[in-house]
């Protein structure tokens, strides 16, 4: 079954070969075991069920927290051709009863459900007439009480699962401590065995964290760069979410918010927008984010501190699912902590001391001078060697930098001489002379560091307390943040140590947009991407779920001119080929047309390079192909011991040529071919002409006498005669 599912993959979704961990678990999965499976977002954790659920006779049921995520994920299978549908309350009844009808006539593969609607008699009653085959827990992380979404309705999914015991459970997430791993195991009874768990890292985010300065502007200043680009901005409260949201309108930039204060119809309307490409930033609280699977946000910025890493983690995650570099930043200052102590004091008791702990990790992680992704990836329990090149502070400093020993000295003697019990603001107000009537009633004004700070102001020295934080010259207590002083002060205050940091700056530096772009035609992708708008549109659908960034990029680069070649793009199988695909190919074959841009010169575009190894060490299996071919082994062999076609297998041969390898100098493919001298050498002027991205044209110029087989093989022989050596 296995095999089945490799060419669903292919065929279905367009992609070459599994992802880190996916065939492992579909493979068990098909086996009927139980599975937890953990990958990072973006990792291909839903292919990891869809998969089965096309190759099981059953239903397959899928758990998720939000409406909004199922209609996301129903409304891309269906586009992809997979029978998908859902059951909440949102439906119209004609909509529901219709639902139900697929349901029980088992023309539906998916059923979506919240864990709330699972456990309704009414729909109880329908699952127990009908044929299940898998139940998937997504987000399973809900089912812990130590997990940031705990969510009590989710513990009762285990209750139905008795129900079904000949179905086999898989759980997934994207965040799990190791606490909650333990949780989702347990309560699901899931063997350790069928634990299957990923890295946590996200290697194409870019990791920034910067202390606040000036955050509407260096909020400005960074979404320069990213024009046209979509984004999303969290937010802690409503309050803030509003605010901003007004400052980017002002600035032209169209943004719409999203929290808890609007009405349905507004929140649904807004997210629509963004997930239609209609406007580019979504200024949001955390209640925005789990409901959508939109892979091309290419940043994410924090406003305000997240509660914890689990929440830093899980939004940065809606970044770059595609694939495709994408920015992180997080703005922070200590006046943070308010809010969120604020929210921590309201839970019960045996919960704040676990959740000041978190806040502590969180306030920890943004202030650390080292590699970001350390700190990040050891808090779920994996080793990271230091110096990522992904984050801002293990990129070469580029900052100025600036001596900031007298200015600590002078605010670490005011903490001492305030007696280490006041928190930024009052010592703010100490040095800089203000006749606040707190700084008086405690007397301070008698201080000998009152007002001797006066000639800086106050945004410089918060920047300065946060420096001196980071530098573990002093910490923030729980709950009021008052500053205490650590050993390590004794040394600045001595002069034996200095205390460097990035110089402050009144206004932000000017955006700096070095990181990596994709090698392709920028403006027939800006065409293609106006296309693609236009389309879903006319359908009612994101544009992602027609193509992603990451297909139109390599359209872009490689310019497809024929069905055959388009079934080479990442990310496009059988049925988006055929529902999508020659609108794109007479897109490209216009652009082509206006720009005088020949067959030969799209085969010389330079191809984006590319790993000779996946994350799992194993080859890609071009590679793994053209290898075993080097050895020997023939391509028909090569096709029969795989339980693959031939043509499949030349296609990998072709790649591997294209990938820079050399591959053998053979006679097989002329032999396979059965073709003589003289039509060969009619083949090879008819490939000098058009290229051989295409075998239409060449069909064509033969008089449709060669079939595509022969010319598979054909075309094969002579890239190999053409290679570089």
């Amino acid at each position: 079954m296995i095999d089945q599912a490799r060419t669903i993959l292919e065929k279905t979704f367009g992609y070459p070969s599994f992802k880190p961990f996916q065939e492992e678990v579909i493979k068990g999965v098909l086996n009927r075991q139980d599975t937890l499976v953990i990958l990072p977002t973006g990792g291909g954790k839903s292919l990891c069920y869809i998969i089965p659920a096309m190759i099981f006779d059953g239903l397959t049921i899928v758990v998720s927290p939000l409406i909004s995520l199922m209609e996301d994920q129903i409304g891309q299978l269906t586009q992809t051709g997979i029978p998908a549908v859902c059951l909440n309350s949102t439906l119209t009844s004609e909509v529901y009863e219709q639902n139900i009808r697929l349901l029980v006539e088992n023309k539906i593969k998916l059923l979506y459900l919240a864990p709330e609607t699972l456990m309704m008699q009414r729909t109880l009653e329908l699952l127990g007439n009908l044929s299940i085959d898998l139940l998937a827990v997504d987000e399973a992380h809900c089912v812990s009480e130590w997990g940031h979404d705990f969510r009590p309705e989710y513990r009762k999914v285990q209750e139905f699962r008795k129900k079904i015991p000949n179905a086999c459970v898989m759980a997934l997430t994207a965040t799990a401590t190791p606490q909650v791993r333990k949780d989702i195991l347990t309560l699901f009874k899931i063997p350790q065995k069928n634990f299957f768990m990923g890295s946590f890292n996200r290697d194409n985010l870019f990791l920034d964290v910067q202390i606040k300065n000036n955050p509407q502007a260096q909020l400005i200043n960074f979404i320069k760069k990213f024009a046209d680009k979509s984004g999303i901005i969290y937010c802690t409260t409503r309050k803030s979410v509003d605010n901003l949201c007004g400052v980017l309108t002002a600035k032209g930039i169209k943004a719409k918010p999203y929290h808890a204060g609007l009405d349905d119809i507004t929140r649904k309307q807004n997210q629509l927008e963004f997930i239609r490409d209609d406007i580019q930033i979504m200024v949001a609280t955390i209640a925005f984010g789990m409901g959508i699977d939109k892979p091309d946000v290419r940043f994410i910025v924090q406003y305000d501190l997240p509660k914890n890493i689990e929440t830093y983690y899980q939004q940065i995650g809606r970044a770059g699912r595609d694939g495709l570099q994408s920015d992180c930043l997080l703005l922070y200052a200590q006046t943070d902590t308010q809010t969120i102590t604020r929210f921590i004091m309201q839970k019960e008791t045996n919960l704040q001391e676990i959740e000041h702990k978190k806040l502590s990790d969180m306030l920890g992680f943004a202030r650390n001078l080292q590699c970001l992704r350390t700190p990040l990836l050891e808090y779920f329990g994996e080793t990271f060697p230091r110096n990522c090149q992904l984050c801002k502070n293990c990129k070469p400093n580029q900052e100025e930098l600036a001596d900031i020993t007298l200015e600590a000295q002078k605010f670490l003697s005011c903490i001492k001489r305030t007696e280490e019990i006041f928190g930024a603001g009052h010592i703010i107000d100490v040095l800089r002379g203000s006749k606040a009537k707190k700084v008086l009633n405690f007397a301070h004004d008698k201080l000998s560091t009152y007002g001797i700070g006066k000639d800086i102001g106050t945004r410089e020295w918060k920047y300065i307390c946060e420096q001196l934080l980071a530098h573990d010259l002093m910490v923030a207590t729980a709950p009021h943040g008052s500053l205490k002083l650590t050993p390590k002060a004794w040394a600045v205050f001595k002069g034996e140590k200095k205390v460097i940091a990035p110089k402050f700056h009144k206004e932000p530096m000017a955006a700096n947009n070095d990181l990596a772009t994709e090698s392709c035609d920028n403006k027939l992708f800006e065409q293609l991407r106006q296309k693609r708008k236009l389309m879903a549109d006319q359908m009612g659908l994101p544009p992602y779920a027609i193509f992603t960034d990451k297909t139109l990029i390599e359209l872009a680069r490689v310019f497809p001119s024929s069905e055959e070649s388009l079934q080479q793009i990442h990310g496009i199988g059988t049925y988006k080929q055929e529902t999508f695909g020659q609108t794109f190919l007479d897109e490209i074959q216009t652009y082509c047309t206006e720009n005088k841009i020949d067959e030969m010169d799209r085969f010389l575009v330079p191809p984006k390079k590319k790993k000779t190894k996946t994350s799992t060490g194993k080859p890609p299996r071009y590679k793994y192909f053209g290898d075993l071919f080097n050895t020997g082994v023939s391509a028909k062999e090569l096709a029969d011991t795989n339980k693959i076609q031939l043509p499949t297998v030349l296609s990998h041969l072709a790649t591997f040529i294209r990938e820079g390898f050399e591959l053998k100098k053979t006679r097989e493919f002329i032999l396979l071919s059965k073709t003589d001298d003289a039509t060969w050498e009619q083949v090879k002027q008819a490939f000098d002409e058009h290229g051989t991205l295409a075998l239409k044209p060449i069909f064509t110029q033969m008089g449709q006498e060669i079939s595509y087989d022969r010319l598979h093989l054909l075309r094969l022989n002579y890239l190999i005669q053409n290679q570089k050596t």
